[in-house]
């Protein structure tokens, strides 16, 4: 056994690059990609990446150099993903939603060597350039992307993503893979809880997870798959390669507003399309009371734990969900909720409630479980022991570029640390209760934050919600919560809110503030902000002696007497948001 070697015949590199030259030669006169009136079939989409990958060369990218891009979701963003990698180089997508010193951060710690940018986003590229030349580092060389449909002739430089495309050559001998542990891509964490941290993922990685999500997710021949997920955001979960894999078609918007997302669904036959949470109660508002889909659309959903009542009338409208748990270390999505038939039986209620847990590991995955952070002993099987969410398989980042320490501490023995805390349930699936940040201690109770605010979304009047902690003098911390109205002519009152927590939920875990903003601000992943609602709520923080204290109801505060778990007078407050 052990005289057989490797051949090039019985052992390839495995690449979700590959993924495209099998499309060209199966599935070569379908469609590929669509966007407003541009449509492509997979023969051209090869024949255009294999052009850009031959400019690229032309240009001195070599193996391992970074090509950064700032885009949002149209064919040039979706093509770098098979082009740069197949010249050698390193994609690095941009978060589109940061500011010119972030983008200036991710551009001086990739020591990108070329910076793609959309002519929307031209004037923030230019600030972050302007940022990174002035601290004397070296500026990459910068080329347009201007819209394939309606041309805009704006530039930044003198290159242009299309003129790279037509001048390139498809015949010439791009560089071959030899190693799949080699780099694919570099993608940056969304920092809502430390500072940005450079993600690196290999070959061989984005193509396990690649296929794993393809099976886990269902996902059969010819989808039409709608890019309302950012494919800045961990490479679109891996479904940029994935849809070639599997013939389908991209359909490319620049925004995920509801009106071009039904207008897309209903031009295009949509199957398929991933998002957060969060574009769930942009469909809801941007659709009426009688929008029922004309065909079930698959949604996986996954970056901020979805309530269960806002999965529950998603499902009503028909949309099919499909709820995961990742994170960017994870190349995208490491858990999914994997359904069974005998679900189907169960009261909408209730079927929704199952869907809201994260689940079981993808097949990329050696393995996933819920651990002790210090003993690394697992927790039991009870759906209320918490513990930290561990992973470990080939789909796990390589690790963080330049950064020893972090690496030291995310990888712990043969596990990943993620930073989440978690149950796992008598049925094996896992279910997320909180970032480790996120739990709120309050005199010596562990509250998880998840657990609030799914109470909260069940207020008939709640259309959004957070919940972060607030420093107590009594209880030390104590649950703050943020809630956008449904109604914003209606409002929503502080006090309806804490009386319905009151009868939903143990004493204390009840809130002690009730903000009402505008809107809850998130990161362009679609995460809650927290750290920004954190710093608001230490400045709402109540000054109250840590005492029995009795306050007569006025309309300006809320109160309930008592030293015990009960509520002490806390200042009521209707902010507006100016975050």
């Amino acid at each position: 056994m052990d005289q057989l070697t490797k051949r090039p015949a019985n052992y390839v590199p495995l690449s979700p690059v590959g993924f495209l030259p099998r499309a060209n030669a199966v599935y070569g006169d379908r469609t590929s990609v669509v966007y407003g009136r541009v449509r492509f079939t997979w023969s051209q989409t090869y024949a255009r990446c294999r052009r850009f990958a031959s400019s690229l060369l032309a240009l001195g990218v070599h193996k391992n150099d970074v090509v950064s891009v700032l885009a949002p979701n149209v064919p040039a963003m979706y093509e770098m993903h098979f082009a740069v990698p197949m010249a050698g180089a390193v994609l690095n997508t941009i978060n589109t939603r940061l500011d010119a010193k972030a983008v200036a951060a991710i551009l001086r710690h990739s020591e990108a060597k070329l910076f793609f940018v959309d002519y929307q986003y031209v004037r923030l590229a230019s600030d972050a350039l302007q940022l990174v030349a002035g601290e004397g580092r070296p500026v990459p060389l910068v080329a347009v992307i201007d819209d394939i449909d309606m041309p805009t002739g704006v530039r930044l430089g003198e290159l242009e993503y299309e003129g790279l495309v037509a001048r390139g050559d498809p015949t010439v001998e791009l560089p071959q893979l030899a190693d799949e542990w080699d780099a694919v891509t570099l993608n940056y964490t969304s920092g809502t809880t430390s500072e940005p941290k450079g993600v690196v993922y290999s070959h061989r990685g984005a193509y396990l997870s690649t296929m794993s999500l393809l099976m886990s997710w269902v996902v059969g021949d010819e989808p039409v798959y709608l890019w309302t997920l950012p494919m800045f955001h961990c490479n679109g979960w891996t479904f940029t390669w994935g849809m070639a894999a599997r013939g389908g078609v991209n359909v490319c918007i620049r925004d995920a507003r509801a009106a071009d997302i039904y207008r897309a669904i209903a031009r295009h036959g949509v199957t398929h399309l991933c998002c957060a949470p969060v574009v769930f109660n942009i469909l809801l508002e941007g659709g009426d009371a009688a929008t029922q889909l004309a065909a079930p659309v698959h949604v996986l959903t996954g970056g901020a734990p979805p309530p269960a009542a806002l999965l529950e009338r998603v499902e009503r409208i028909g949309f099919r969900v499909t709820h995961a748990y990742g994170l960017t270390e994870a190349t995208g999505p490491a858990l999914a909720c994997e359904w069974r038939e005998q679900w189907d039986r169960l009261p909408l209620p209730e079927r929704a409630r199952l869907k809201s847990r994260q689940g079981v590991s993808v097949l990329s995955l050696a393995d996933a479980d819920v651990k002790d952070a210090k003993t690394m002993v697992s927790v039991p099987r009870d759906g209320k022991t918490v513990g930290e969410i561990v992973l470990r398989g080939s789909s796990i980042m390589k690790g963080y570029l330049n950064n020893t320490k972090a690496n030291s501490d995310a990888f712990k023995g043969e596990w990943f640390l993620t930073g989440d805390v978690g149950v796992v349930h008598p049925d094996g699936y896992i279910e997320i209760k909180d970032r480790s940040k996120d739990v709120i201690i309050s005199g010596g109770e562990n509250i998880c934050s998840k657990e609030v605010e799914e109470v909260l979304f069940q207020h008939p009047a709640v259309a959004d919600a957070a919940v972060v902690a607030m420093p107590h003098p009594h209880w030390g911390e104590t649950p703050c919560a943020f809630v956008v109205a449904k109604d914003k002519a209606a409002g929503v009152c502080e006090d309806d809110v804490l009386a319905f927590c009151r009868k939903h939920m143990p004493r204390f875990m009840v809130p002690k503030k009730v903000v009402v903003y505008d809107v809850i601000p998130r990161n362009g992943n679609g995460k809650v902000e927290k750290n920004l609602l954190r710093e608001a709520a230490r400045k709402l923080a109540p000054a109250v002696p840590a005492q029995k204290t009795k306050v007569n109801k006025t309309t300006s505060t809320t109160t309930v007497g008592g030293g015990s778990r009960g509520e002490h007078p806390v200042a009521h407050v209707m902010a507006v948001s100016r975050l």
